[in-house]
């Protein structure tokens, strides 16, 4: 018996939250190394250097600076994300002209999940923004363009409340959503495809193909996620972390800003611990999305 909607509604939001813990601690070291990257990319020589300088400046603590907003940020996005991609594949199958619980194509699938994510950079660019401004303090700090240092997510909060009131919260939301619609088409179109070769090779269905091929397949939807949008990351990342400085220039003036005095490489700086964080991270999220889903939707099968 399927469950009625509310209650779909409520299992997607909570698997997507226990998939969106599992991606943060499992990637948050490398996500750090990927803020400082983007936001200083002549500071370090590579990613092994700014992973080492971090360690020796600030010990293990600052590779792990920003955890508890980046807890915040992944729970809340990915059970918005995860609840609101079940919406949206039933307006798929309403505008498609498909019977409920009709199975979709990965192609539209991806549409769902591109849809989806619209909704969740609302919740996702406030907690963001928190992090990314706590991971490259100490650079901000050392270099002179801030005099004095916020260590804690409250003191950040204060300070962006202070200078721009709520609106603040939502610096960078069009770079947000302008990364976040073709990212997720990627992420969830390559995801579901990856998981339909693996359930046709295995000869069963894709639910069934294991903790090996859906860690696989999570961590090549976010290789193809990352691939296609890192530029606009980077510049997503520069302007929440150097608006402590003042107000920033908008997604298009900034992405111009970079390209013309720090050319392309500075766009992709950090792309290297992004792209090994990927894996592990984005596998964990779709094993524990998978396997907590399954668990709860079993309760409505008997």
């Amino acid at each position: 018996m399927a469950p009625h909607p509310v209650v779909q509604a409520v299992i997607d939001l909570s698997a997507g939250a226990i998939g969106g813990a599992a991606c943060v601690f499992s990637g948050q070291p490398l996500d750090t190394a990927k803020v400082k990257m983007q936001t200083f990319p002549t500071l370090y020589r590579g990613f092994v250097d700014c992973f080492v300088s971090t360690y020796r400046q600030v010990g293990l603590r600052g590779l792990y600076q920003g955890t508890t907003p980046a807890l915040m940020a992944n729970i809340a996005e990915n059970s918005v994300l995860f609840m609101c991609y079940g919406f949206c594949q039933e307006v798929v199958r309403f505008v498609s002209g498909q019977g409920k619980g009709a199975e979709l194509s990965d192609m539209q699938k991806a549409c769902a999940g591109s849809v989806a994510s619209v909704f969740s950079s609302l919740v996702l660019c406030p907690t963001e923004l928190v992090k990314c401004r706590l991971q490259a303090m100490h650079e901000m700090a050392s270099s002179g363009k801030i005099t004095q240092s916020q260590n804690t997510v409250w003191s950040v909060m204060k300070s962006i409340m202070h200078n721009d009131g709520p609106a603040g919260f939502f610096q960078g939301l069009t770079t947000t959503i302008a990364r976040e619609v073709p990212g997720y088409f990627c992420f969830f179109g390559a995801y579901e495809l990856c998981r339909s070769l693996f359930a046709d090779y295995m000869h069963c269905g894709k639910d069934d193909i294991g903790v090996a091929p859906i860690v696989f397949s999570g961590g090549f939807g976010g290789a193809c996620l990352w691939l296609v949008v890192y530029p606009m990351d980077c510049v997503k990342s520069r302007i929440q972390v150097m608006s402590m400085t003042g107000r920033q220039s908008g997604f298009f003036k900034t992405f111009m800003h970079i390209f013309r005095t720090e050319g392309v490489r500075a766009l992709y700086s950090g792309l290297t611990p992004t792209m090994i964080r990927t894996f592990p991270a984005n596998g964990a999220l779709f094993l524990g999305y998978e396997a907590s889903r399954k668990v709860m939707m079993a309760q409505f099968d008997s």
